[in-house]
């Protein structure tokens, strides 16, 4: 298959992140967004990566997976914190978390 294939299913998974995070308040679902616009890089990288015949691609992809694990961690510990503290859930409602 052509890269250009890779590049548009890429471009597509990366705009319906972008839309989700633009549109919802949800902290959750933004963070699933945020996960999907990651998941369309890393695809863009690794057919950047198999094009040109060379690992480097891949290898930037794995390190953005370990970078998007850690983001997911802290993410849903501040979730997890908003809804103990019974804060409102609405990210523009939610000014911080005050300790």
């Amino acid at each position: 298959m052509d890269v250009t294939w890779y590049l548009v299913v890429s471009a597509a998974v990366f705009s319906i992140g972008m839309a989700g995070v633009l549109i919802r308040r949800n902290p959750l679902v933004i963070l699933l967004c945020i996960e999907l616009m990651l998941n369309a890089a890393n695809l863009a990288l690794i057919a950047f990566s198999r094009a040109h015949g060379n690992q480097e691609g891949q290898i930037f992809a794995l390190i953005v997976m370990v970078v998007a694990a850690c983001e997911v961690a802290v993410g849903l510990g501040l979730i997890v914190a908003i809804f103990r503290r019974k804060l409102p859930v609405d990210v523009d409602e939610l000014r911080g978390l005050q300790g």
